[in-house]
């Protein structure tokens, strides 16, 4: 079915689109919150099963789990996909 009107239809101010920067790519919020990148641009991460079930972890495993660990390489791609930024 067609509808009467012009066939383009012009924005309402067309002045907008002139001069005016591309609107910012937004970040997967979830990726934000779980990744840093490093002064050297590597991706760091925090490690896993530090939330809970920690009475039957031993001292040593759980200082391990306090630090931060570099992302794997089969990952970084898709990490720096969900961070435009990066």
């Amino acid at each position: 079915m067609l509808r009467a009107g012009p066939a383009h239809v012009t924005p309402l101010n067309h002045t907008e689109f002139q001069g005016e920067p591309m609107p910012k790519m937004k970040s997967n919020r979830g990726a934000a919150k779980r990744f840093r990148t490093t002064g050297t641009g590597k991706l760091r991460r925090m490690r896993a099963s530090k939330s809970h079930i920690l009475t039957k972890k031993n001292r040593k495993r759980k200082r391990r789990l306090r630090s931060s660990t570099s992302a794997a390489k089969a990952d970084v791609a898709r990490v720096r996909r969900m961070l435009p930024g990066t």
